[in-house]
């Protein structure tokens, strides 16, 4: 099989990519557009094997997409803008990569003929939730120019299938950490501020809750979605792993030897959710579990950017949080 991969230079493509490439013999080509997030160091490991190839690309340019898609197989769709805080500062941004991206890609999909179409979203186009947990078939109700452009990018894939017949399955993932993970988000954004000496700002009380997703499990249920889901199905891959972002803070204070002045509470972000939660016996019935534990998983992120300082330095001056 012959795999489309957008985004595949990012955090989770990288390692959707490695997955592939060590438990099939499939072909995978990468096509993204190196925004400020996508680092082709990321599949520096992967770059000699033959059945390895890349594309720099924009998802939104129709003319390069329609130039590289034809002849593959599937599309596995991971590109996208995907930080809160930079979507509350440049939401055009965001708009243009999740909405028009998808659109396009989706349209030359139906032109190429694809077999397979996996659209990758999150669990943030629900909302917020107070109790229990989001099943696949709740209202969506995103709350911030992030999650309302991959809300409507969910859209946009499932109206292509409805439409025009394109084989689209929907994956909406849970909180992702691991390693490659570009330091604004909140694990590598810490622990490459206590390396460096510095502070960890946590918004508000500190106890919003995230369901903590190890990025190689999320890889594995994509990777079975792919291979194995319904046609036009929606399948939420979560952990399990609920934590307040001041419970995850102290794990990490603990496994870098930080004291506790090291963390600086701000001002709330805007339109922050208070609690993310999914309930995943879709994918499960599939036969997918997370086969990591949260801790074991956090402690091997944490040596990851403790000896890979080479990889993610370079990086920081791209950082922007609010």
């Amino acid at each position: 099989m012959r795999l489309f991969v957008t985004g595949g230079a990012g955090f989770i493509g990288s390692n959707f990519v490695r997955h592939v490439l060590a438990t099939s013999d499939d072909h995978v080509t990468v096509y993204d557009a190196l925004t400020y997030a996508g680092n082709r160091a990321n599949l520096a490991d992967v770059d000699d094997d033959q059945r390895f190839s890349f594309v720099h690309g924009d998802i939104c340019d129709r003319g390069a997409v329609a130039a590289a898609l034809p002849g593959h197989d599937v599309v596995v769709h991971f590109a996208a803008e995907s930080h809160v805080d930079r979507s509350l500062l440049d939401p055009d941004v965001f708009v243009r990569t999740n909405c028009l991206g998808t659109n396009v890609l989706c349209d030359q999909a139906v032109v190429a003929e694809v077999e397979r179409f996996v659209h990758v979203s999150t669990d943030e186009v629900y909302g917020s939730i107070e109790q229990g947990s989001f099943n696949e078939d709740d209202v969506l109700a995103p709350r911030s120019p992030y999650s309302a452009s991959k809300a409507g990018s969910d859209l946009i894939a499932l109206a292509y299938h409805e439409t025009f017949d394109l084989p689209v399955v929907v994956t909406r993932s849970s909180n992702q950490f691991g390693p490659y993970q570009f330091p604004e988000k909140l694990i590598p954004f810490f622990v490459t501020n206590l390396l460096g000496g510095g502070t960890v700002p946590l918004y508000g009380d500190g106890l919003n809750v995230r369901d903590w997703l190890f990025v190689r499990d999320n890889c594995e249920g994509v990777d079975l979605v792919l291979r194995r889901g319904e046609i036009g199905s929606i399948y939420n891959i979560g952990a399990g792993n609920e934590r307040t972002n001041r419970a995850v803070t102290d794990r990490l204070l603990a496994l870098l030897g930080a004291p506790e002045t090291s963390v600086e509470y701000v001002a709330d972000r805007l339109g922050h959710d208070r609690r993310y939660s999914i309930n995943w016996d879709r994918v499960a019935a599939l036969g997918w579990r997370p086969r990591t534990d949260f801790d074991t998983a956090l402690e091997e992120t944490v040596r990851f950017y403790v000896t890979r300082r080479d990889w993610w330095e370079p990086l920081r001056a791209r950082v922007r949080n609010r």
